[in-house]
């Protein structure tokens, strides 16, 4: 099983993107999605993540109001929809999942190569 992370680019302050994180087999039908980032220098940090069963979404505070995960469950995708970007936001994108929910990248076993986001001021 393999994760696939897409939908990173150059984009401007104000600006939006999608990502998506497609699954090459059923890893999807549980547990939990989640998206992480990492900036040059800088500690991978939690983004989002979402539970397929529920659908429970969950968000870091600084993303929370700017940033959607949703998941399509037919195409065994999982989406961020980002709005608002800033510059801050810059960093590689990683989907992760795992069987339980967490802010720190422990509790996610499989995970994909991640998707570069550049935002420029």
């Amino acid at each position: 099983v393999q994760l696939q992370a897409s939908g990173g680019g150059l984009v401007q302050a104000g600006d939006s993107l999608k990502l998506s994180c497609a699954a090459s087999g059923r890893i999807f039908s549980s547990g939990v999605v989640g998206w992480f980032r990492q900036a040059p220098g800088k500690e991978r940090e939690f983004v989002a993540a979402i539970r397929w069963g529920t659908g429970m979404r969950y968000y870091e505070d600084s993303v929370r109001g700017r940033f959607t995960i949703s998941r399509d469950s037919a195409k065994n995708t999982v989406y961020l929809q980002m709005n608002s970007l800033k510059p801050d936001d810059a960093a590689v994108y990683y989907c992760a999942w795992g069987a339980e929910y967490g802010t720190t990248p422990k509790p996610y076993k499989k995970w994909g190569p991640g998707t570069l986001v550049t935002v420029s001021s």
